[in-house]
């Protein structure tokens, strides 16, 4: 008959990922001709609870190369882009986000400049990440445990009257000499 024990360990309580698609302004100098290229670096962010909430909060750079003067000339504008999003991950069955619960946060999507415009003297551009959140909380497991141990198998060797006969005749007494 077996009988059941419950153990308490971390896991996965919880799991979401979730597109973001937001637009950003940056103002240059001079009346930009055409955008050369934009580069997204030093992406990071953390995790936090909100509520009943996933929060995450973040910041990258983000490098805009244009030409102006009649693309006569180059400069490349850089600005720090923070920003705070919310998720609202679907928790496990009979689990609950509690002060004990770990935010794991990952990209799964790098920050990428999909649409940039020029508008006299500011740069409006877009950009698309993908995150992804795990909530690791406690949770029990049931297994269940057997009471009686299983009898031992007994190994024969199977050592017949022919074996033994065939030891004794081809067995040579006088291997050493």
């Amino acid at each position: 008959m077996a009988s059941y024990k419950e153990i308490v360990t971390k896991a996965v309580i919880g799991k979401g990922k979730k597109n973001f698609k937001n637009q950003y302004d940056i103002d240059i100098e001079e009346q930009a001709t055409t955008v050369l290229g934009c580069w997204v670096i030093n992406h990071k962010f953390s995790g936090y609870k909100e509520g009943e909430k996933v929060g995450v909060s973040g910041s990258f750079d983000i490098n805009i190369w244009y030409s102006y003067d009649n693309d006569t000339k180059t400069k490349v504008v850089t600005k720090n882009i923070e920003y705070r999003d919310t998720f609202n991950v679907r928790l496990r069955s009979s689990a609950d986000l509690s002060d004990e619960t770990d935010i794991i946060v990952r990209s799964l999507s790098q920050p990428n400049c999909s649409d940039v415009e020029i508008n006299n003297n500011k740069i409006h551009f877009t950009i698309d990440k993908e995150l992804g959140v795990e909530i690791v909380g406690e949770t029990k497991v049931k297994i269940a445990i057997e009471d009686d141990e299983e009898p031992w198998d007994i190994i024969d060797d199977e050592v017949t009257d022919e074996v033994l006969d065939n030891i004794e005749t081809e067995v040579n007494e006088n291997y050493l000499n």
